[in-house]
């Protein structure tokens, strides 16, 4: 294993055609020369809700523009930061957050592999036995009750009359 170096060449290109800023043309960052198809991490999409872009926190109204040239300024550096921002606090936190999370999951599975199904299992193997317990304990005990309560009640008669 020798050292793995990466290239961080990053651009900005923006349309400098006309004044009239196109909103539909947006800064690319981009990494090297050509675009590479890139392995995509989170194929369940666990994290839709982070897929933050620049027109979900900045967005001016129609009546309000500022110029130009600070939108796509700005819009560069909003997405330059975060990405910059993203590899460092990855880089900092991703292993030993990755070690504490692989402790949880590794505690949790063993609770739920070795006490929780086990102990599951038992109640569920003990449950016929308790159904046929509940059943006498209702048969002996509150079916009498009710069945002389209905008894009692059913001679009862109830009249209305207007005064």
């Amino acid at each position: 294993m020798g050292l793995e170096k990466e290239n961080m060449d990053t651009s900005v290109f923006m349309d400098d055609d006309d004044d009239e800023f196109n909103r539909s043309i947006e800064p690319i960052l981009k990494k090297g020369k050509l675009y590479e198809a890139e392995l995509d991490r989170d194929p369940n999409d666990i994290n839709a809700q982070l897929k933050v872009g620049f027109e979900d926190v900045i967005a001016e109204p129609i009546s309000t523009h500022s110029f130009d040239k600070v939108w796509i300024g700005s819009h560069a550096v909003f997405e330059l930061v975060k990405f910059m921002l993203y590899r460092l606090l990855s880089t900092l936190l991703a292993v030993p957050m990755a070690f504490i999370l692989g402790l949880v999951f590794a505690v949790l599975s063993c609770i739920h592999i070795w006490l929780l199904m086990p102990a599951l299992q038992g109640f569920l193997m003990l449950l016929p036995s308790l159904q046929v317990v509940w059943r006498s304990l209702t048969d002996m005990f509150i079916t009498p009750l009710f069945h002389s309560m209905g008894k009692s009640l059913s001679s009862v008669n109830v009249k209305t009359t207007e005064y």
